[in-house]
């Protein structure tokens, strides 16, 4: 293997004021580049794998890490396109599930682990879904935050939204060679915190934005480092029947955290739904709501940590 680690001497104390692991910066090189992740805890034991949500990056997990147990290696990584991992090739669509089923399977066979334990959040927790029932004897357990599955879609629409959807991912193709706008920080928090639409803190944007930024060549002014393409992403969504088949194979023992309000879905109660239908196969399976926002493992990780850490004890 040839995954390049670089130390941080990151502090041993978070602002939650916590003791925590030490953590430490990786690539791992994948045909187009390299993903690149926070590798937290022991470099000797295999992690974790913590995948963010869309559009987010891998350090969504920074306040809630360091509240899981010290001797717990944690592999977050950003997902292509996302934080510093490379962007896909040029005219490469995001289909951005099934992108990052394959990335976990990239990532599971670099390392060569036999089984993988996962926790995502959003996007995240639907990539940790898929995998689950595409290798169901080859997961110990999986850990979703506030999403039962990949998004239900009434598929009879799609033919009413593709067109737009194609016309707007070339625009944003064009974006890479025409020039990206550049902002101030304080301009890039502002648009951060109206995007997210209150699911996340200043505080939150800051920590999202120290991998979520390059700078520009004006000084003080800064490019999103994620790829603008994913912006477009409606293509590969799924269907009910298809969601319920997925759940019917997942074995694994099982976590789900929902946040109220949370995410608003199309079909909320196709939540619950897919719920029952995991429950039915997995080992072990546990539901807990917490009130919060849809990222509320970034704004209070103290109310969902001793739901995960008593997950992982049991």
């Amino acid at each position: 293997m040839n995954t390049i680690i670089e130390k941080t001497n990151a502090p041993t104390e978070n602002i939650n004021k916590h003791n925590v692991h030490s953590v430490e910066e990786i690539q791992i090189p994948v045909p187009w580049g390299n993903i690149s992740g926070k590798w937290w805890g022991p470099i000797d034991r295999q992690p974790l794998v913590a995948l963010h949500g869309w559009q987010d990056n891998a350090g969504t997990f920074d306040r809630l890490i360091p509240l899981l147990p010290p001797d717990l290696a944690i592999l977050a990584i950003d997902l292509p396109g996302h934080g510093l991992s490379s962007h896909l090739s040029t005219g490469q669509f995001y289909y951005v599930f099934w992108d990052g089923l394959i990335i976990l399977r990239r990532i599971a066979k670099y390392y060569k682990w036999n089984k993988v334990r996962l926790l995502g959040h959003s996007l995240g927790g639907a990539i940790s879904f898929l995998y689950a029932a595409s290798y169901p004897d080859e997961v110990e357990f999986m850990i979703s935050l506030d999403i039962a599955s990949p998004s239900v879609k009434d598929i009879t629409k799609t033919p009413l939204i593709i067109g737009d959807s194609i016309d707007k991912f070339l625009k944003y193709e064009l974006l890479q060679s025409d020039g990206i706008p550049s902002y101030s920080y304080d301009e890039v928090l502002t648009i951060v915190e109206d995007a997210y639409k209150g699911s996340i803190t200043k505080e939150g944007a800051m920590i999202l934005m120290k991998r979520g930024l390059r700078p520009a060549s004006e000084p003080e002014r800064y490019y999103f480092s994620r790829d603008p393409r994913l912006k477009v992403s409606v293509l590969g969504m799924i269907s009910l029947d298809l969601v319920l088949a997925y759940a019917a194979r997942i074995k694994c023992a099982y976590l789900n955290i929902r946040a109220v309000p949370g995410m608003k879905f199309d079909h909320p109660e196709y939540y619950e739904k897919i719920l029952d239908q995991i429950k039915l196969g997995a080992k072990k399976f546990e539901y807990h709501k917490v009130e919060g926002t849809h990222h509320v493992h970034l704004n209070n990780p103290e109310r969902i940590a001793p739901i995960i850490n008593n997950f992982i004890r049991t």
